[in-house]
């Protein structure tokens, strides 16, 4: 099988906004819309895409995106390769848009698909999260009862312990059975976290995301984890992995802040070699985003990729979400 042929390739920009059905809260943000950058890679016969959301508490916005791809629309252009952008760009939107349009482009020129490409057994549907974003505990009681009663439920956080007792309680009063994780988005410090772990065992949380702030880590030095902790914010990329042991016991993969499938399926085994557990989840974005993530998810233990239930429209074709599973189409990507 011929290399990829990354020489002659021409590389297209484009922003596309994507408004939410309502606005979306979690711990010291509401989200509206998700604005995407999507890169297309022509070989004048084959066109590669991909796309990047970006990692907003990284500053890395739409208008970051832009920049660092625009930094490397020569280097491509001349012919780097994959590889070689995963050192001409750091982790982040830019270069998961880039590195999934190669992917996408290789498939193509070879007639395969990327699964194939990158190793893994041929995908099947994953059983993902439905996403309950922060608001009263009466009315996430409500949109408990009101999403797919297979899917399991993702409880959004703010940091306020009063009020998140009363959520996840509300929650699980309405979803007896439900399986049930919570996400602080780094709301909490060492004190609270004592307060709101107890709470957590008593109501069958089965994991808590990003407890505390990132940068914060040394601070889970000596806690008792009653339940599995999963890193977000603080393991960005391949880097931070071997950190991790010791304070989480699993890792979320982001392919935005990692940086793309190359980097995402990377984490996922060397996090397997570490003994953590590995979930993947996603930055809000369109189908687009969620098929790479996807073959991410199939080496996943948890699956987080709800990202266009949220959006007042999305990519068609589009990923399906049925009987609390996640289905992804090969029209859509790879």
């Amino acid at each position: 099988m011929s290399a990829l042929t990354t020489k002659n390739l021409a590389l297209h920009l484009k922003v596309e906004r994507f408004p939410y059905l309502q606005p979306f809260q979690i711990s010291g943000h509401v989200f509206t819309e998700t604005a995407v950058l999507v890169a297309k890679l022509s070989d004048g016969e084959h066109v590669g895409c991909g796309e990047g959301a970006g990692v907003y508490f990284l500053g890395d916005d739409i208008g970051h995106m832009i920049a660092q791809a625009s930094s490397v629309r020569e280097a491509i252009e001349a012919g780097a390769s994959r590889e070689q952008l995963q050192a001409l760009l750091p982790p982040g939107g830019a270069r998961n848009a880039l590195d999934c349009a190669f992917w996408d482009l290789e498939a193509k020129q070879k007639g395969r698909r990327v699964w194939e490409l990158a190793g893994l057994d041929q995908p099947k549907a994953l059983r993902s999260t439905l996403t309950l974003g922060a608001s009263s505990a009466e009315k996430m009681a409500k949109a408990a009862l009101a999403i797919d009663p297979q899917a399991p439920v993702k409880v959004k956080l703010t940091g306020d312990l009063a009020e998140d007792i009363a959520r996840i309680v509300a929650i699980r009063t309405v979803r007896p059975d439900a399986w049930i994780g919570v996400d602080a988005n780094q709301g909490y410090n060492a004190g609270t976290l004592a307060q709101l772990l107890p709470v957590l065992v008593q109501a069958g949380v089965a994991q808590l995301e990003q407890p505390l702030p990132r940068g914060r880590e040394a601070d889970l030095d000596g806690i008792k984890r009653p339940l599995p902790f999963v890193a977000d914010e603080s393991a960005v990329s391949l880097k931070d992995t071997a950190s991790l042991v010791g304070r989480f016991d699993a890792v979320n993969i982001k392919l935005d802040k990692c940086g793309g499938l190359t980097e995402g399926l990377a984490i996922a085994r060397e996090a397997r070699k570490l003994g953590l557990d590995v979930m993947v989840g996603n930055m809000m974005g369109t189908s687009l985003s969620m098929a790479p993530s996807y073959l991410v998810g199939q080496l996943c233990d948890i699956v987080d990729l709800d990202g266009p239930t949220f959006l007042l429209r999305d990519r068609s074709p589009g990923v399906e979400y049925r009987e609390g599973m996640i289905h992804c189409p090969d029209e859509i990507w790879g």
